[in-house]
């Protein structure tokens, strides 16, 4: 099953105490997370933080409404990024999270899962940061908050293609590139187009097993339309928290399903959701072995989306790859469960024992 589970502190009253003690508590620690919040934010884009939210304005004014701590300090630091797409001309205001500073270790690049946004990242991103890593949280094209005005197709190789041309105007380097569900499948097809841009993988609780989108890529447009509008609706996204998390509070499944589906309410998303299904999504399973990477497959104990049988398959198809377990975490331990998470992917990227 596709998942779809996926924002920093404003001038306004911050969260109660209480409110903050129980985020930290499920997001695994409060250290250093909120420190980052205070002051305007500006973007390449021209687009400067609201002066009474602290948001950049290209976010949908409902980000507002978002409780979560974490997700509120990630949002305000999202700016976007102009990547070339084709032409000298033609530029994609693309959104991500850039880290505040270099590190001698390559650089971390945290992709998403499907229909999601690198707000997904928002527990996790703080303690990669205090870990010393160089971390970029970057928006899949057709999916998170970039702008997509001019509706640009969003197939596979357009997504491929467009984090290329991401990596080659700002990162640069050979990056550690982390893929959790589908994002895994994002990061292998890429690392087999573009081996000199990745130096090692992170899958967490992979899909890539999936054969594309299968039947959905036939669909009669209006049918296609009527199925994503479904997609985005609050009912499927809270049932979709419920199958990916590993218990949480009804008050925090509601916010979490605020944050998930916060940039469905941009108005190219139903556009380029249905550009990425008609094209027949991520099929991935016959590159697997041509993956030259070194990968470390991170499986989460109690995941009742993706099994551990399709796992460990992964862990045994990759040249070289080492597997690790998450206990008591649901499909997304970089949410659920972010520290032991950050600690393998800290281990992993500077060469440690994980």
């Amino acid at each position: 099953m596709m998942s779809l589970v996926w924002g920093s502190s404003s001038p306004t009253p911050p969260p109660p105490e209480a409110a903050v003690s129980t985020m930290a508590k499920k997001c695994g620690g409060s250290r250093g997370l909120l420190s980052s919040s205070k002051g305007v934010v500006s973007n390449s884009s021209g687009a400067v933080a609201s002066s009474t939210t602290g948001f950049p304005s290209f976010l949908p004014k409902e980000v507002e409404k978002i409780k979560d701590p974490y997700a509120r300090t990630l949002a305000q630091r999202m700016e976007r990024l102009p990547v070339q797409i084709g032409s000298s001309e033609s530029f994609i205001m693309s959104s991500c999270v850039k880290p505040q500073k270099q590190s001698e270790i390559n650089p971390v690049v945290l992709l998403h899962c499907f229909d999601s946004s690198c707000l997904e990242w928002r527990c996790a991103y703080p303690l990669l940061e205090e870990a010393g890593l160089e971390a970029w949280a970057v928006d899949v094209l057709g999916w998170g908050f970039s702008d997509l005005e001019r509706r640009p197709p969003c197939s596979a190789a357009s997504k491929r293609h467009h984090l290329y041309q991401f990596w080659k105007s700002y990162i640069r380097r050979p990056m550690i590139l982390v893929g959790p569900s589908l994002g895994a499948s994002v990061a292998i097809d890429f690392a087999v187009h573009y081996p000199v841009a990745v130096e090692k993988l992170v899958l967490i609780n992979a899909s890539v097993y999936a054969e594309g989108t299968g039947d959905l890529a036939k669909l009669p447009k209006f049918l296609a339309y009527a199925g994503v509008s479904l997609l985005k609706s609050i009912p499927l996204r809270l049932y979709a928290n419920l199958l990916a998390f590993n218990g949480i509070s009804l008050s925090t499944t509601f916010d979490w399903t605020n944050v998930g589906r916060l940039h469905c309410l941009l108005p190219w998303w139903k556009d380029a959701t249905v550009s990425f299904m008609s094209s027949g999504g991520y099929n991935v399973i016959s590159q697997i072995k041509q993956v030259k990477q070194k990968a470390l497959v991170i499986c989460s104990e109690q995941d009742h989306i993706i099994s551990y049988k399709q796992i460990l398959r992964l862990r045994c198809e990759l040249p070289y790859a080492i597997m690790r377990l998450i206990p008591d975490s649901g499909h997304l331990p970089h949410v659920e469960n972010p520290s032991p998470v950050a600690k393998l992917i800290a281990g992993f990227a500077r060469n440690d024992h994980c």
